[in-house]
């Protein structure tokens, strides 16, 4: 026995909808970039856009350029560094052991009073 519910099954917004209904959509165009490891990400821009240079590949994340012939190179990341490795960067050896010996000389004091 089948319910007298018209639109069972169904939601708002379900149904055929056309670009008459939904409007125009704007003019747009695609793009390729291409990673030095030979992947290419076609890139959809509308068409008064602004183009980049570089895109990143979303299956490796290198930089992707628009010259299939001469892709850019992977970026150049710095390898981390140590609070010390910044510190030797500032002082050399020789201004180390003086204010070694400055901290040293304070604590000595401080304990014969």
């Amino acid at each position: 026995m089948a319910g007298g519910n018209a639109i069972r099954g169904t939601r708002v917004g379900a149904g055929p909808m056309g670009e008459s209904e939904r409007g125009e959509t704007a003019a747009r165009e695609r793009i390729p970039f291409y990673c030095a490891n030979g992947h290419v990400n076609n890139t959809w821009f509308a068409a008064d856009a602004e183009v980049p240079d570089t895109w990143d590949c979303p299956r490796c994340g290198l930089p992707g350029g628009r010259d299939a012939e001469k892709p850019p190179s992977a970026r150049r990341t710095e390898p981390y560094k140590t609070h010390l490795a910044y510190v030797k960067e500032r002082r050399s050896d020789a201004d180390g052991e003086a204010i070694l010996e400055e901290a040293l000389g304070r604590l000595r004091a401080s304990r014969e009073l």
